[in-house]
Formats: structure tokens, C-alpha cells, sequence
């Protein structure tokens, strides 16, 4: 008989539809007030899974189902939810409540929920847990956010290198089980130094009677803990790697960061990256209430609302010309449209070379020399086709002629602008994802306006 077949098992959304459905049946469960329903529910429902029911709920209905989460899944349910939505939760928590989930979660998740707290009742958090479960997470603390010490678990097994296999498979079997995604054994001396790392593979393979030394890969990557977590992940992408070895500044061994944690930074890059596009929080709320919402999303509208008016002037700058030459009005947003396009396209390359460390100033004249001839050659050809169809639309070779070359010179700028724009803004420690879109839509309308109204002015008048 298998012994596992006696277990319970997990159940988890195995696709869109499930989760789907899980949400679906858990919502009606709510509106019946089945609460006991729900709790048994959640008892066989990863905490993860949790997590993401709470975070597609209405407040109101958060609340409710939060109060139906077994007491032994919060503190995990807890660290997997994302900043705002997890603010809103430790809300409603009591105290006692919040520092039972709080002795429950591992260090490196405590340090997240501790910087949402009040200062009184984080201090008294951090009073109530033991001195051993303290102790780490101030190491943790120590270090800045969003960089390999916040993100590293001390949760690691250690062994020296004077020791045969068979001492370590006895070591090992006295644990009742093992950190989560061991893949191998970090060596070091009597003083913590770091040494290399053993593959458990080896351990289990390999001649009981060998030294580890004779087995350890001393050429092992390690990390320091004042590294950043995107520097981090982008290790683990090229490397493989499962896990990875966090030093000091004296090379002594802190903890290691394994490639679950890693998963978890590239999601949320990749959210801060697509929502920071569009002027949002990466912990933006999809159910926070209205005027919070609001708020936040109207202050990117003003922003917006500024550069409209830039190019609103601009037009109006020209207003003898449209009123003699209608065409001009309905062409324009072409060439302000075209140049847009091919500028975010660049813009979206350059931010993704920026952040993953592609572009240097050995490289950055090849670039731009390249993106410029890309916007020359799509210039060229698209420019050709709308003379030519504006031509035959208002039978003006004047205004189809100058639509063509004011399209040139807006794809050219936009290329340009693609690539100094996130360049400029990230020497600024300006974020490009954030701003980098409205200020190319700036200057590839103001250009295309003034361009094509200007030649316009000029040619015809």
C-alpha cells in the first residue's frame, strides 16, 4: 500500500477555469453564508490559492472570507498577498491575532508585513517574538530593500569540508526534514566561511568513504547581500540555478535565496513594469474602493492633461492654415499617430536593455545609428504609401508631398527620442516604465504637428 494514499490531498487550481470556478463557488458560498462550507474549503486549499481568492474580492466580501481562514493558514496566506490588498487585511486583524500570524512567518516575509504596520504596534510585534526568531529578522532588517540580504532565507544546512559522506547522511538523517528546495549543502569552515557547495546529488551517489572536500564544487556562484534582487534573478535566468549562496562582505555565509523567491521578483517586476506604464502602483488594488482609486489614477491624468495642451497650442499655432486647408486637420493626427507607434516601439526595446543591463556606452552608438536607420527605412516606405493615398483622397500634390516628408522626419525623431528618452530618465533615477511613455508621446506629437503644419504654413500659404 502506498503511505501516501493515506494523506489528504491538496487542492489546487490547475488552470484559469478552476480558479475560475473555486472563486465562483466560494462567492455564492458568501452570499449564503455558508461559512463552515467555505472553511473546509479553504482547509484543503493552498494558501497561495487563498491568497488570490482574497485579492479578486470586494472588500466587503474580503472581510468575510477572511474571517472563515483557518487560523494555522494566515500568516502564510499573509505573505502571499500583495502589499495593498495585505494592508487592508492587517487592518481588521486584532493584535493578538496579528502577532500569532507574525511568531508563524518566516523572516523574510515578516520583514515585508512590518514595514505596513504603525510603529507601535510593529514595536510591540517585534517585542513579542522570541529572542531567537527576533534576532533574524533584524539581521534582515539591516539590510536595504530590495536587495539579496531582504530577500535571502537563513534557513540553510551547512556542513565542513573534513567530513566524509557517510558523517553527512548520518547529519542529514537525524533532521526531521529538510529547508524547502535543497538542492545541496553549503560548506564553510569553522568560522562560517564559505567554501563551495555540495549537490545533494552527490551526496546520495557518491563514495560514503570521500571527504566532501573530494565532491564540492568550490567554484560555486555565491552572491553578496547587499546585491540587488533584479541582479539576483537575472543570475538565476543565466545560470539555471535552484539555489544560490548569500555572503557577507567577509565572504561568510548568511543564508541563500532559492529560485521560488526568484519567480516571485520577476512577476513583480514585470507587474511594476506594465502597470508603472500606464502611471499605476504595482500593488494596485483591482477592488479598492472608488476615491483611493481615484486619486492615485487622477494624478497621471494630469500629467496627461499637461502634454495634450502642448499640443493643442502647437496646432493652434497654425490655425490660418487649417482653416484654409481642411486636409490639413484630418491628416495631421497621422503623422502624430505613425510617429507615436514606431517611438513606443523603440522605447519599450530600450527599457527592456536597460533593464536587463544590455546597453553600455560601447554599445550605445551601434544602437542609436541602428534605431535611426530603422525609422529611416519605415519612414521611407510608409511615407510613400500615405502621400499616396492622401493624393488620391484630396487630389493635392502639395499637401500629399509634405504629409510624406513631415512622417519622415516624426519616425526619425521618434527614434531618437526612443532610446534617449529612458536613457536620460534612467540617469535621472527617473523610473522609464513610469514617465518614459508620456514624455515620447510629447515630442513625437509636438514634432509631428509642428513639422507637417509648419511645412504646410510654409509651402501652401
Amino acid at each position: 500500500m502506498n503511505p501516501e494514499q493515506d494523506e489528504k490531498p491538496t487542492i489546487e487550481a490547475t488552470s484559469d477555469t478552476s480558479t475560475n470556478d473555486l472563486l465562483q463557488h466560494v462567492i455564492a458560498e458568501l452570499e449564503a453564508g455558508n461559512s463552515e462550507s467555505i472553511a473546509q474549503r479553504l482547509e484543503e486549499t493552498h494558501p497561495a490559492e487563498v491568497a488570490d481568492l482574497l485579492e479578486s474580492m470586494t472588500p466587503e466580501q474580503r472581510s468575510d472570507l477572511w474571517e472563515t481562514v483557518p487560523v494555522t493558514q494566515e500568516a502564510e496566506v499573509l505573505s502571499h498577498l500583495g502589499d495593498e490588498v495585505r494592508a487592508s487585511i492587517i487592518d481588521e486583524m486584532e493584535d493578538g491575532e496579528l502577532i500569532a500570524a507574525a511568531e508563524s512567518m518566516a523572516p523574510e516575509d515578516l520583514v515585508e508585513m512590518l514595514d505596513e504596520l504603525p510603529t507601535d504596534i510593529s514595536t510591540r510585534l517585534m517585542d513579542a517574538l522570541e529572542q531567537d526568531h527576533r534576532n533574524r529578522l533584524e539581521a534582515i532588517l539591516n539590510y536595504e530593500e530590495d536587495s539579496a540580504g531582504r530577500l535571502m532565507s537563513s534557513d540553510v544546512i551547512s556542513v565542513r569540508e573534513d567530513v566524509s559522506i557517510a558523517v553527512v547522511l548520518r547529519w542529514l538523517r537525524r533532521h526531521k526534514d529538510l529547508p524547502s528546495h535543497t538542492d545541496s549543502l553549503m560548506v564553510t569552515d569553522d568560522s562560517g566561511l564559505y567554501l563551495g557547495k555540495l549537490d545533494l546529488a552527490d551526496v546520495i551517489t557518491g563514495d560514503p568513504d570521500a571527504e566532501v572536500a573530494q565532491l564540492m564544487q568550490t567554484d560555486a556562484v555565491a552572491v553578496k547581500a547587499t546585491m540587488s534582487e533584479l541582479d539576483v534573478a537575472r543570475l538565476f535566468e543565466r545560470r539555471d540555478l535552484i539555489s544560490v549562496a548569500v555572503l557577507d562582505d567577509n565572504s561568510h555565509l548568511l543564508g541563500r535565496i532559492t529560485v521560488d523567491d526568484i519567480v516571485d521578483v520577476i512577476r513583480e517586476e514585470s507587474d511594476r513594469v506594465l502597470l508603472n506604464s500606464a502611471g499605476l502602483s504595482e500593488e494596485e488594488d483591482l477592488f479598492a474602493p472608488v476615491l483611493p482609486s481615484a486619486r492615485r489614477r487622477g494624478l497621471w491624468l494630469g500629467i496627461n492633461l499637461i502634454t495634450i495642451f502642448a499640443a493643442a497650442w502647437v496646432i493652434g499655432r497654425f490655425e490660418e492654415a487649417l482653416d484654409k486647408f481642411v486636409a490639413l486637420a484630418v491628416l495631421m493626427p497621422v503623422v502624430a499617430s505613425m510617429g507615436g507607434i514606431a517611438g513606443s516601439q523603440t522605447l519599450t526595446l530600450t527599457i527592456r536593455g536597460i533593464a536587463l543591463n544590455q546597453i553600455a556606452s560601447a554599445n550605445l552608438r551601434w544602437l542609436m545609428i541602428k534605431e535611426i536607420s530603422v525609422g529611416a527605412v519605415n519612414g521611407l516606405v510608409w511615407s510613400v504609401i500615405v502621400a499616396f493615398v492622401s493624393y488620391l483622397w484630396f487630389e493635392n500634390i502639395g499637401i500629399a508631398l509634405i504629409l510624406a516628408f513631415a512622417m519622415m522626419l516624426n519616425l526619425l525623431a521618434a527614434a531618437f527620442a526612443g532610446i534617449a528618452i529612458p536613457l536620460l530618465l534612467d540617469r535621472w533615477n527617473i523610473d522609464p516604465a513610469l514617465s518614459g511613455a508620456v514624455v515620447l508621446t510629447t515630442v513625437t506629437d509636438v514634432i509631428g504637428f509642428l513639422s507637417f503644419l509648419g511645412l504646410a504654413t510654409f509651402f501652401l500659404l
